[in-house]
């Protein structure tokens, strides 16, 4: 599934079902940069099964306030809706698969 970029309105219902990753980023965060690098270039390729969301914090401020994210970039790995597992800073490729997996 291809990356995309997500607004409040439209979280509940695309993290509903399965297993999403979401990252919460700013255009001028230099570590979202190269989080956002890992999830097109290593995650989303390899795993076309795994829904990956973007949340922009600068627009989607009530998002970041409702899963307390005071860091970016932060991840977030949803089950069926529900938060499994939240890394906070430049998360490798290997720990987010070993957190996807044992959603």
């Amino acid at each position: 599934m291809a990356i995309r970029d997500i607004k409040t309105g439209e979280f509940d219902t695309a993290t509903a079902s399965g297993v999403s990753i979401v990252d919460f980023w700013a255009p001028w965060c230099g570590p979202c940069k190269m989080q956002g690098a890992i999830l097109e270039t290593k995650i989303g390729p390899a795993h076309p099964e795994l829904n990956i969301l973007k949340v922009d914090i600068d627009s989607e401020p009530d998002l970041a306030v409702r899963f307390g994210v005071m860091s970016i970039p932060t991840l977030l790995v949803m089950k069926d809706g529900k938060l499994a597992k939240q890394f906070v800073g430049v998360t490798s490729p290997d720990e987010i698969m070993a957190a996807v997996q044992g959603a």
